[in-house]
């Protein structure tokens, strides 16, 4: 660990000379804006606003590297200082940052995390670093006899200048280094007192606002067996309060959000009556109380809370877009303030400082990458901290729409639209159905996002269509089990996302015979399979990250998550026949496969498992496929280069096969673009 000790101060000597470099310049609105520029590093990251509200701790990008820097809002002509190079974090022996936030007013502490290589495996080792702003010194924080992870936060001090954190140890044997102890640390000195051992059944601990533990999580990859322990105050003993298996995966436990000011009363999600709802608990009982608030059609998403984490302030929901519902008086004015100055649903509370007088929001229409705005409740005054993308700043690119079209079997599938600004009033376009990941539990919504795939695809010409199929999260249990079902995945999900190439065929929006299939995970598998079952529905198939051969998967994932683990993706009745691996033969739509050699989700094995069948049936590298291996790419893609690269490569696919513009197709200019901060400037 003393490395990366050595790694980080060193960082910081180099961040500490870097000066601020202003993001390119802007690109004219009617320009088709390059593809690879859709995988850049955002220029601004995450501002976290001080305790006392009077400075900034932020994420920077410069020349392609990310910066950690603090913003004095007490003199707003100077610039940023940084103190931090977040390194990319690509192979052994490398390390990044991956979370900050302010202990006190005088301290940032930082989360990293380092590649290393355990047994001949590599292992990601996270830990805690606080940076002195008088001192300019990282101290780190309890890496001594620290295994796998020392990163977990459960309460903050800022008085004090101490924090609750759990680490794994190997203090305690190895039968319990992947248990956590919490212990008190003080973050300008690094020193610490033991304050709560490992449970050998306890995963998690989780604290109250007065920093006290009041509960453990455990849980069991290899029998799926949940367990909640509660326990009312300091001093008194953990009992088992709940204790069970959830086969549907779909998260029926009940773990407390938020410790009230109440004797054993706590809020909590439950989505026992099909949706997520926030109730209140007795957890000495673990009975439920009445709905706090439910919002019809959508699970809750977060809770959120006062400074001192007792008392509920407001409730996120990802509805078409995030919305912020809000109980206290005074944020519901702010909120509604910001509504009026920026359009309902586009600002959101990102950081606030202890008093809740300086507010950081981030502020974007679907369509916009965004900004972060610092509004001021005292005097009612707003700025502009930075935009969030180099290239694009405040530009309006693609509109998006939501839409609920029928599958083939009367279910209601929400989708979300992409429509390509420079071809406004067009009809019979080509198309991209990009498929999203997971699958279970996740969802599309009307955003820009940190992945805007369909942002870069729209502004090449094509219609982009992200369905939210069966076994999506975010529209209640029931939706996610009917994906769940044996006839599920690779069937009747693989149906859902057909049928929305028909939907908007219907009225003319698209050429049904100009479709390509596109995802990453789960969505390069439904990619593949798209290619395998239905090459008569797309003309291309892109697929990156996914899983060819259902059953080797299985295998691994029995192995390396567990045997109960294992059943999260494994629930077709048919793993063989839903594997695109097992019937290379016959037509296929032409595939781009892109796989990262240090994905460490879907083993290397699955990407070389489909080529090496797909060549032994005949088929033609180049034209009925190509195989692109990304060797610094994992299954997330952090990296510039390596994002660039796949959007260029399904761009250039695309043009192979469904070109965005077929000779006499025009582009019309795009609409004037309208500034995430236009109005009321």
């Amino acid at each position: 660990m003393r490395t990366i000790v050595c790694a980080l101060l060193a960082g910081a000597a180099l961040a500490g000379h870097a000066e601020a470099a202003p993001p390119p310049a802007k690109p004219t609105a009617d320009a088709i804006l390059p593809i690879a520029d859709f995988g850049r590093r955002p220029f601004m990251d995450t501002p976290r606003i001080s305790p006392d509200g009077t400075k900034i701790v932020v994420q920077m990008s410069r020349e392609g590297k990310a910066f950690l820097g603090i913003i004095d809002l007490d003199k707003p002509a100077s610039a940023p200082e940084f103190f931090l190079a977040a390194s990319e974090f690509r192979d052994i022996g490398d390390r990044d940052v991956i979370g900050w936030r302010w202990v006190g007013n005088d301290n940032v502490v930082v989360t990293m995390r380092s590649r290393e290589d355990v047994y001949g495996q590599r292992a990601d080792i996270t830990r805690l670093a606080a940076y002195n702003l008088h001192s300019k010194h990282l101290t780190p924080l309890g890496w001594d006899g620290a295994t796998g992870d020392a990163s977990d936060i459960l309460y903050v001090d800022h008085d004090k200048g101490k924090i609750l954190l759990g680490r794994q140890s190997n203090a305690y044997g190895t039968e319990m280094m992947q248990r956590y102890e919490v212990v008190l640390m003080d973050v300008n000195t690094g020193k610490y007192d033991i304050v709560q051992r490992p449970n050998p059944v306890v995963d998690e601990w989780i604290a109250d606002g007065h920093g006290v533990i009041r509960a453990g999580v455990g849980y069991s990859s290899d029998s799926g067996k949940q367990r909640l322990m509660y326990r009312s105050g300091p001093g008194e003993q953990l009992h088992t309060v709940a204790s069970g298996v959830d086969a549907t995966f779909t998260e029926g436990q009940i773990v407390p959000r938020l410790f009230l000011d109440e004797p054993d009363m706590a809020l909590a999600f439950s989505n026992k009556d099909n949706y997520k709802r926030l109730y209140k608990v007795n957890m000495k009982t673990m009975t439920l109380g009445p709905v706090v608030f439910e919002k019809p059609g959508y699970d809750l998403g977060g809770t959120i809370s006062n400074w001192d984490r007792t008392k509920l302030v407001g409730v996120t929901v990802e509805e078409q877009g995030d919305h912020e519902y809000w109980f206290d008086p005074d944020w519901k004015q702010i909120q509604a303030n910001m509504d009026e100055r920026f359009g309902a649903g586009a600002a959101h509370l990102v950081s606030r400082d202890r008093k809740d007088e300086r507010l950081i929001f981030f502020v974007g229409k679907p369509s916009q990458p965004g900004a972060y705005y610092l509004y001021d409740t005292r005097k009612g005054s707003l700025g502009l901290v930075g935009w969030v993308h180099p290239v694009f700043k405040d530009m309006t690119l693609n509109p998006m729409h939501t839409i609920v079209y029928p599958a083939r079997d009367g279910i209601k599938i929400p989708a979300v639209v992409t429509m390509p600004r420079h071809r406004e009033g067009q009809k019979n376009l080509p198309v991209v159905v990009l498929v999203h990941g997971g699958p279970y539990g996740i969802r599309q919504k009307e955003e820009f996002g940190p992945f805007p795939w369909h942002q870069a695809l729209a502004e090449q010409g094509y219609v982009v269509i992200e369905p939210n199929y069966r076994g999506s999260g975010g529209y209640g249990k029931e939706f996610v089990l009917l994906g769940r079902r044996p006839d599920g995945y690779g069937n009747k999900m693989q149906d859902d996302v057909n049928d929305a190439v028909a939907a908007l065929a219907r009225d003319g929006t698209i050429d049904p015979k100009r479709a390509c299939i596109m995802g990453w995970s789960y969505g390069g598998y439904a990619a593949a399979r798209g290619a395998q079952r239905d090459p008569d529905t797309w003309r291309c198939a892109i697929a990156g990250a996914g899983v060819y051969d259902v059953p080797l998967m299985k295998t691994w994932d029995t192995t390396h998550l567990g045997p109960f683990d294992a059943k999260f993706q494994a629930t077709s009745a048919d793993p063989e026949g839903i594997s695109p691996a097992r019937h290379p033969g016959g037509k296929w739509s032409p595939i781009l496969i892109v796989a990262g050699l240090r994905d460490q989700r879907i083993p290397i094995e699955q990407p070389h498992t489909l080529v090496s069948r797909l060549k032994g049936a005949g088929k033609r590298e180049g034209e009925d496929f190509r195989y692109v291996e990304q060797k610094q790419g994992t299954h997330n893609l952090p990296y510039e280069d390596v994002a660039a690269q796949w959007l260029d490569e399904a761009n250039a696919w695309l043009t192979k096969w469904n070109p965005a513009y077929l000779p006499g197709e025009r582009k019309t200019a795009a609409a004037a673009p309208e500034g995430a901060g236009a109005r009321g400037h």
